[in-house]
């Protein structure tokens, strides 16, 4: 006999017990996924992002969930999909989350990065939170569920993505392939922060990213700058120059600010993003201290603001040197476009700035390069972010923060675009000293064990939310 919803969600904190008392094994389970170096931009590595995707899809197999497969694309790396469907009038939760990894190659790592190490209360390994903790957080309380109470209080979809570490490049092409493995009357994306080990975050904004080559030009050749300098402008001089038009004192960009509600504002400061977070957590030297915020809370600045950030430049390299004047100069700048701002406001301010009178009249280019990060901005509204809070009370003994996170996802905003009609749970298993995409990249243990009993309250939670079933499963 199938248990009534009801009866189901009122096991949670048995559930939540059980989830505990199974650390160990959850943990061994992770450190067996991340031995697979599934790194996405390598195609070297595409046997190992299916060999991985496969081993996840026979897990999920084994623990109950029916059509567990691999969902498949000419040109693309493997997603795994699978399903738990309870009952057709119980809300369908999506669980999205990616197993793929950023690559390690030319990293100072402290230990081998493909093998979980625990130093302290942090694991460290290559997607540890970025995103394999995240995901196998709701594994572990799914399996859990299923172990004490024999089922799940809603219907659940699991969607593991291969790509995400390289932009998601085929993902909307599996949304429109197989559109019922995303069917579904809320979302929960994994692959978020938290602000502190002790808050736990709920993403409700994202910066956008746009890049462009700046390109100088004075002379047909180099030339001899004994001979010439001073009398001919240099390029990659004018470059640096014109480099410096964009930014502020303090190096921040300078354009395209854009005003935030003062109530925002002033709550912002309550964000644990003071100078010794940030030092520890982007890993600044001795002696080197965080930007001033200039009258605006830290949170606002990696949040809500625009960033730029040079990428590369041709200026001549060690072994490279000679006394000339070169012909020609150019650097590639990254843009981070604040959150409802979008990319080609941002741009225009730019392009604007640097052909305006550049210094000795070089000849200025400026190329867009690639394709946009679009920004994303969100007000999370409804009983489904209640219910959320409430199972967030019960894991971390707080409410979930709403917060940003300066750094640009695509498959979010793309999520947005596509499912932007119902809920959207941003959460994960990362907070600031994560040190995702660098060297030694860590997982705060404690963090762990709390997004688990959160996802366990979570699904009980969202059971019970009237009217949230929409759609078919």
């Amino acid at each position: 006999m199938t248990l009534s919803s009801e009866s189901l969600a009122a096991r949670a904190p048995e559930v939540a017990r059980h989830a505990d008392a199974s650390i160990d094994a959850t943990l061994a389970r992770l450190a067996e996924y991340l031995r697979f170096p599934a790194i996405s931009c390598d195609p070297a590595h595409a046997g190992d992002v299916k060999r991985l995707a496969e081993r996840v899809r026979d897990d999920l197999a084994a623990l109950g969930f029916s059509a567990s497969r691999l969902l498949e694309l000419d040109g693309a790396l493997p997603c795994v999909a699978a399903e738990r469907i309870v009952s057709a009038d119980r809300p369908t939760v999506l669980v999205y989350g990616h197993l793929d990894l950023q690559p390690v190659k030319g990293e100072d790592w402290s230990s081998p990065p493909h093998e979980m190490v625990r130093r302290g209360e942090r694991l460290y390994a290559r997607g540890s939170a970025d995103d394999m903790g995240g995901w196998v957080s709701h594994l572990a309380a799914l399996e859990s569920w299923l172990a004490v109470a024999g089922d799940l209080p809603c219907n659940v979809r699991l969607l593991i993505e291969g790509e995400e570490e390289i932009g998601s490049p085929n993902l909307e092409r599996f949304m429109d392939a197989y559109p019922e493995a995303f069917e579904s009357d809320v979302m929960v994306l994994t692959d978020c922060e938290n602000p502190s080990p002790e808050i736990p975050g709920l993403t409700v904004s994202l910066r956008g990213l746009v890049e462009i080559e700046l390109t100088c030009e004075s002379l047909g050749s180099d030339v001899h700058s004994g001979l010439w300098g001073n009398l001919v402008p240099d390029p990659a001089i004018a470059m640096m120059q014109l480099v410096s038009r964009l930014v502020d004192e303090d190096g921040r960009l300078a354009l395209g600010r854009q005003e935030v509600p003062a109530a925002w504002r002033e709550a912002a400061w309550d964000v644990p993003l003071g100078p010794e977070v940030v030092r520890r957590g982007a890993r600044l030297l001795e002696g080197v201290a965080p930007l001033p915020d200039r009258g605006r809370p830290p949170a606002e600045w990696v949040w809500r603001q625009p960033a730029l950030t040079v990428l590369s430049t041709t200026l001549p390299g060690p072994g490279s040197e000679k006394n000339a004047v070169r012909r020609r100069a150019s650097c590639v700048l990254s843009m981070r476009v604040a959150p409802g701002q979008h990319h080609d406001e941002l741009l225009a301010l730019v392009e604007r700035a640097l052909h305006t009178d550049p210094p000795g009249g070089v000849k200025v280019t400026v190329t867009r390069r690639g394709t946009p990060g679009l920004s994303w901005l969100y007000t999370p509204k409804g009983e489904a972010f209640v219910a959320a809070d409430r199972a967030y009370q019960r894991a971390w003994g707080r409410p979930l923060l709403s917060i940003g996170v300066g750094g640009t996802i695509p498959f979010v905003a793309l999520f947005g675009r596509r499912y932007g009609d119902r809920p959207l749970i941003l959460n994960g298993v990362m907070d600031p000293e994560t040190g995702a995409h660098g060297p030694n990249e860590s997982m705060h243990v404690g963090v762990f064990e709390k997004a688990i009993r959160a996802n366990v309250h979570l699904y009980a939670e969202l059971s019970q939310v009237p009217g949230l079933v929409q759609r078919g499963t």
